[in-house]
């Protein structure tokens, strides 16, 4: 987090990361097109459509005192580009861990947060998260409460849990504010975020 005095800007990092296929480019897109903004989101995609390094879109907020700024990121889950992971994941304030619903995505989903894990050690366990598990209108779901003892949820703090449809955007916003108030809980508490209106 970035805070100019002078400028009476916040600057804050948000990242999506999951594994491969989970959705978090589609998140990502969802959540800008609530804002109107999907045609801003700047990705480096495949030539079938995969995220080759990042997804990246800028979000302004901005209230009679201070404007703020939220950079939002959403990695590869390609594991041919691993090494970008943990570049784009660098000095970020917030974090949303996409997770596949689906029973056959299992084992993807608990690697992937074993990977998150090795990346961040203890400072994981009060880090502003958000498990967004992705693709809840299909069948075949996994329970969560098995997923949840899996990566010892019990030991972690700054978290929430929601369901999402990336694809039509059902609740994503829901998981974006749940960070956002998780990143901004000790310093500004909810008032920051209930009295910040989109910027046009």
């Amino acid at each position: 987090m970035i805070i100019d005095a002078l400028t009476k800007e916040i600057s804050i990092k948000i990242v999506y990361f999951g594994p491969a296929l989970s959705g978090k480019t589609t998140s990502l897109k969802a959540l800008f097109n609530h804002f109107g903004k999907k045609s801003e989101v700047f990705s480096i995609n495949s030539s079938i459509g995969r995220t080759l390094f990042f997804d990246y879109g800028l979000i302004n907020f901005q209230n009679d005192n201070w404007k703020l700024k939220i950079h939002v990121y959403s990695t590869t889950g390609q594991d041919f580009y691993i090494v970008t992971r943990p570049i784009t994941l660098k000095a970020l304030d917030g974090l949303i861990f996409v997770a596949d619903s689906q029973k056959s995505a299992y084992e993807r989903n608990v690697i992937s947060w074993n990977e998150l894990n090795s990346y961040f050690g203890d400072s994981l366990i009060k880090m502003p998260k958000v498990i967004s598990l992705n693709k809840n209108d299909l069948p075949n779901k996994f329970s969560p409460a098995l997923f949840l003892k899996d990566i010892d949820f019990h030991l972690l703090r700054n978290i929430h849990t929601t369901k999402t449809i990336a694809l039509n955007g059902e609740g994503i916003l829901d998981s974006f504010e749940k960070v956002l108030s998780l990143v901004f809980r000790e310093l500004y508490g909810s008032q920051l975020i209930s009295g910040l209106n989109l910027e046009n």
